[in-house]
């Protein structure tokens, strides 16, 4: 087949799979397609390396003044999230009060600013990281948050992995790259790296299978069989893409994450805090365990890692040496620059960029100040996703997959950097949803997408809630 035929062949699976997964049901406003178009380019490469408009990936130039494209098509996009924020001002405000340990991390973030080497660059990027949490909002304000995060998920999936697919075994000059010492392949898919593509496949893979179940068990829709369908060809793929790309963090953080998403769909499981602290715990210390119980190395091996996973002990005994003040960090984003990204570079026969640990990362520029900010945020964050659980609310056991993938990812990778498909999500795991409002009316519900309307967590208790019609 063609490289032409296949896309084109490509391209109606897609739309079918869009057609397969359409519930009528589901009330989303057309504002959702911004956090949609965001994470797309977060999850694979920006616009001009699409365009092969974009500079040198690893030029210092380019770690300092990027793309004036880039810049413009993210300009675009947060500005009109802003917009709609703006119009569900109400909404936003009223979540923004019921996250506070959030809101005061940004505070300080933004504050750290003062204090970098490179204070215009790092405020550029605290302005893309408040916009990280913008879409987020947009995602959760929406009239049937559930519904939101559904569909979010879905169209990443869909769009993402098929054309990872594609270029993969079609357009091998985009889809594949070549290890530079081991002159072995790596499978990158729309992303530049197989790391991020194990990721992509992490994410949509955790969410097809949290639909999968869901669908499963909601015996009486009518869009059940479709549904199922979607899912689990979206499942395999990203489950067959994952194997391919050899990326096995991702995939044992799948495994751990994905077995929460399973036993807490079991009510038994899902109503007892004590058997999920258990869960949670047990996968964390097993995620932990080789490297800082000196546990488990074997095991590491076993998954074709050596005991220390390529060199990471020695990056960040490296990174420590350069660390600036231990309270304040050296300011947001602002570690890996200058005269550090010098010094760390010239150690290996690479550019260094990143600690490949999440909680390293946060010390390095934000101090243990920022270290306990984030602490703060994960602490009430989870005790919410409890809540929820509890509740029976529908997006409960996905966010607390994702929370716990951002935790273990961050062991051994930088998950909490801006601009992340595990940090974006590590915020849509944690920020607390505040209790549903009065239901919408008919109007309402088919309003603009852009005007302000209350906020429904769960739509079956809404509509159990709607006054009965005069006959």
């Amino acid at each position: 087949m063609s490289p032409s035929l296949a896309a084109v062949v490509f391209a109606m699976g897609i739309g079918g799979l869009f057609v397969l997964d359409w519930d009528p049901r589901a009330r989303t406003s057309k504002a959702l397609w911004i956090p949609v178009l965001w994470f797309l380019i977060i999850g694979s490469r920006p616009v001009s390396q699409w365009l092969q408009m974009g500079p040198v990936v690893d030029s210092p130039d380019a770690t300092l003044d990027g793309s004036p494209l880039d810049a413009l098509v993210f300009g675009v996009l947060m500005s009109a999230g802003f917009v709609v924020l703006l119009a569900r001002r109400q909404q936003v405000g009223k979540m923004l009060r019921s996250n506070g340990p959030l809101i005061l991390f940004f505070f300080y973030c933004c504050i750290s600013v003062f204090w970098s080497d490179f204070p215009l660059v790092a405020f550029k990027r605290w302005t893309k990281g408040v916009a990280d949490l913008s879409m987020i909002l947009i995602v959760l304000t929406e009239v049937d948050a559930s519904a939101a995060i559904k569909r979010l998920m879905a169209r990443m999936g869909f769009l993402l992995l098929p054309v990872s697919l594609l270029l993969i075994k079609y357009y091998e000059d985009l889809g594949r790259g070549y290890d530079r010492w081991e002159g072995t392949i790596r499978y990158t898919g729309v992303t530049t790296n197989k790391n991020t593509l194990g990721v992509i496949c992490l994410v949509s893979g955790l969410g097809a299978l949290w639909r999968f179940i869901e669908s499963y068990r909601n015996g009486k829709s009518a869009v059940r069989t479709k549904q199922l369908i979607a899912q689990g060809f979206l499942l395999g793929l990203a489950l067959w893409l994952l194997w391919l790309t050899n990326s096995m963090t991702s995939l044992s953080c799948f495994a751990m994450a994905g077995s929460l998403i399973v036993l807490t769909s079991v009510p038994a499981v899902s109503r007892s805090r004590a058997m999920i602290h258990v869960l949670v715990g047990g996968l964390l210390i097993v995620a932990s365990s080789p490297l800082f119980l000196a546990l488990g190395s074997g095991f590491v091996q076993m998954l074709g890692r050596d005991p220390t996973l390529t060199g990471r002990t020695e990056i960040w005994n490296l990174v420590l040496s350069l660390a600036g003040n231990p309270f304040l960090g050296t300011g947001y984003e602002s570690f890996w620059l200058g005269q550090r990204l010098e010094k760390a570079s010239s150690a290996f026969y690479y550019t260094l960029n990143e600690a490949h640990n999440g909680y390293l990362e946060i010390y390095l520029n934000l101090g243990w100040v920022g270290v306990a900010a984030l602490a703060a945020i994960a602490v009430k964050g989870y005790r919410d996703i409890l809540r929820s659980i509890r509740q029976g609310q529908d997006a409960a056991k996905v966010r607390l997959a994702f929370f716990f993938v951002a935790l273990a990812y961050s062991v051994t990778e930088a998950g909490f950097r801006m601009m992340s498909p595990t940090w974006i999500l590590f915020l849509l795991a944690v920020t607390a949803i505040p209790t549903a409002s009065s239901p919408p009316t008919a109007s309402e519900w088919h309003a603009e997408s852009w005007r302000p309307r209350p906020m429904i967590v769960n739509p079956v208790e809404a509509k159990a809630n709607e006054p009965i019609p005069m006959q």
